[in-house]
């Protein structure tokens, strides 16, 4: 039997503790990460920074996922839940004119969701002035509304859905809210 080195033992107990750590790492921090909650309260008496200058005051009773919120300079999101109720907001460059935004956010609606968009497109407009359009998207037993806006070269996209009993609940707080989105520069 060949007897260890100094050498070989010292890097034998190396590696395994390379391996111990990348254990800890590979186990501890999912385990970590579940024990978070997913869901933090927030202020819902003044405008939530969602991206690129653009900011929403939540709905009451609303939370933020912060499994869905992802703010920045350039674009972001936030996603907010009153109760089973999801909210949505997604800012991202754009270039294009109204029309082409809300086609645009339809058929990701239609091809990511497996919703169907329903009706026709409403004008809807912010408290500040910012125009928009809004329709409606369903699927058996689940409903939805998007409304869509252009603002310095950025489109500004909310998606909101749940069951429809829920829905039907929650959708004048959601409306009330969506009416405060604004981007800097915007009069409040």
């Amino acid at each position: 039997m060949a007897r260890l080195t100094r050498r070989q033992l010292t890097n034998l107990l190396g590696a395994l503790g390379v391996a111990a750590t990348l254990g800890g790492l590979a186990f501890g921090l999912p385990a970590i990460d579940r024990s978070l909650p997913s869901e933090r309260a927030i202020s819902t008496d003044e405008p939530y920074p969602i991206g690129a200058g653009v900011t929403v005051v939540p709905p009451a009773g609303a939370v933020l996922d912060v499994t869905g919120t992802r703010p920045g300079d350039t674009e972001g999101t936030a996603l907010f839940r009153l109760g089973p109720v999801r909210y949505a907001i997604a800012v991202r460059p754009f270039d294009g004119d109204l029309t082409a935004a809300a086609e645009r956010l339809r058929k990701r609606i239609v091809d990511t969701t497996g919703y169907q968009v329903t009706g026709a497109q409403l004008t809807v407009s912010t408290a500040g002035g910012l125009a928009g359009l809004q329709g409606g998207y369903t699927a058996p037993g689940r409903g939805g509304r998007y409304a869509v806006f252009v603002a310095g070269g950025h489109t500004i996209e909310v998606t909101i859905s749940g069951n429809d009993l829920d829905l039907g609940r929650t959708l004048p707080q959601i409306d009330a809210s969506t009416r405060t989105l604004r981007q800097d520069g915007e009069p409040q």
